[in-house]
């Protein structure tokens, strides 16, 4: 169709990562805003402060959007799975089934929930009852996350069958599920999902206030980002250590691979961007002493495999390295970002509305994404060349079809119309309906704006 030999599983790959892309963006907000909304609205109820209380209102109403779009690219992830990965579906389906099962039941619990929170504002004599309902959207919104994260740790340690014959026998779902990737993953990935979620938001309170629009809603929405921020990105920091822990134990080709680390030695340093040269030689990087050890360990003695100590043809794509960079420096990034603010918000002789700061804030959403998607690059090509880690080879899984080119151009058409159609609708919804109007609409005062220049 383009011009150049068709194979269907370089075509099948593409599509799905382009669509687990697309998804990932919709799937971090599914997962982190529910919090957000939560704390807010606790935090209108026991201050008795109506401006948390609009925004969790409101931030409720941008959820909404994203989470209909979040269903169209899940949709889309279900059925590429069956259309372009049979062969991984027959080997495996029946041992995954069981979370790919509960992730759709946690949803629709989220869905429900979702319908009468929104529907039951104002409602409620008592807020706390009101707020008592946001509590299944955070749980349901979670419980996604950790069960869809599950089926990705199982391919990443595979357990829970027997092999014979190169078929899955006697299957223990549940063991399946608690795979030793299991605690690391699923806690990383949801802590992620706050941490994005509060950068998104507080990006957008700092650039309201870049502008110049000081009103007191913003700044309460920055300080309540940011403080969830800073906290959020401590326990990244922890959950990273950990994760490395765990490549070192289970996958040490993947975090060789992330390192660019070839002989097995202790007091390995960590290596910093750089370029590798064809000879396998690191140039321009920095290198950190004794840190992959201490990384993987524990201890500065502690020995970290090399990859000149496995077949070369069971080695991901050593580029993986970019990405793990990218995705660590850009957490590195938010913790500062989060943590410098807190502590100039507890100075009174500070400012942490500066425009600097600000612009670092404004910032940190985009590039929390940025580290997001990197992320989730690093931990599926760090796998390559494997779809099941040891079982099944990627080219094994995939789809023989000759027309996996039909969709990828179809799936791309989707994927734009709803990109541009979720951007339109929620910046039209808040254009036409701004926090001023919406105050006084409610009768609540507006406090006057004072520059901070």
């Amino acid at each position: 169709m383009f011009g150049f030999e068709y194979d269907p599983v370089i075509y099948s790959r593409i599509l799905t990562a382009l669509t687990l892309g697309f998804h990932i963006i919709f799937a971090t907000i599914g997962v982190g805003v529910p919090l957000m909304i939560a704390i807010a609205e606790w935090m209108g109820i026991k201050r008795n402060d109506p401006h948390y209380t609009l925004l969790a209102r409101r931030w409720a109403r941008g959820f909404v959007v994203t989470v209909a779009v979040g269903v169209v690219t899940g949709t889309a992830i279900g059925l590429q799975l069956s259309l372009l990965w049979p062969n991984f579906m027959q080997a495996a389906g029946h041992t995954i089934g069981l979370p790919l099962f509960l992730e759709i039941f946690a949803f629709f619990f989220e869905a429900i929930f979702l319908g009468i929170y929104l529907y039951t504002w104002d409602r409620f004599k008592s807020k706390m009852k009101h707020f008592l309902l946001v509590i299944p959207i955070v749980i349901g919104a979670s419980a996604s996350a950790f069960f869809i994260t599950t089926v990705n740790g199982f391919m990443n340690i595979p357990q829970g069958f027997e092999l014979v014959d190169g078929v899955l026998t006697n299957v223990n779902p549940l063991v399946a599920m608690f795979n030793p990737a299991t605690p690391t993953k699923v806690a990383h990935v949801i802590i992620t999902c706050y941490l994005t979620s509060a950068f998104i938001l507080g990006t957008i309170a700092a650039i309201h206030l870049i502008k110049g629009n000081n009103h007191v809603y913003h700044k309460k929405a920055l300080h309540l980002t940011m403080v969830s921020g800073a906290v959020f990105a401590i326990a990244t920091a922890v959950i990273g250590d950990l994760s490395g822990k765990y490549l070192h134990e289970y996958q040490p080709e993947k975090l060789a691979a992330a390192e660019w680390h070839f002989e097995t030695e202790t007091e390995a340093p960590l290596i910093l961007g750089g370029i590798l040269t064809e000879d396998n030689e690191v140039k321009y990087a920095l290198e950190i002493p004794y840190a992959l050890s201490i990384l993987a360990g524990g201890t500065p003695g502690s020995e970290v495999v090399g990859l000149n100590d496995f077949p070369e043809d069971e080695l991901p794509p050593l580029w993986v390295h970019y990405a793990f960079d990218l995705m660590v420096g850009i957490g590195m990034y938010l913790a500062a970002v989060s943590v410098l603010f807190v502590v100039m918000s507890w100075r009174k002789k500070w400012n942490p509305l500066n425009k600097p700061l600000l612009w670092a804030v404004a910032a940190g959403g985009p590039l929390s994404m940025i580290a997001i998607e990197s992320g989730w690059v690093f931990a599926e090509v760090g796998r390559q060349p494997w779809i099941i880690n040891g079982i099944m080879r990627t080219e094994e899984g995939a789809t023989t079809s000759a027309h996996v080119d039909i969709m990828f151009v179809l799936f791309v058409t989707l994927y734009i119309i709803l990109g541009v159609t979720c951007a339109v609708v929620l910046r039209r919804m808040f254009k036409k309906n701004p926090v001023e109007h919406e105050l006084e609409k409610r009768g609540m005062e507006q406090p006057k704006r004072v520059s901070n220049e």
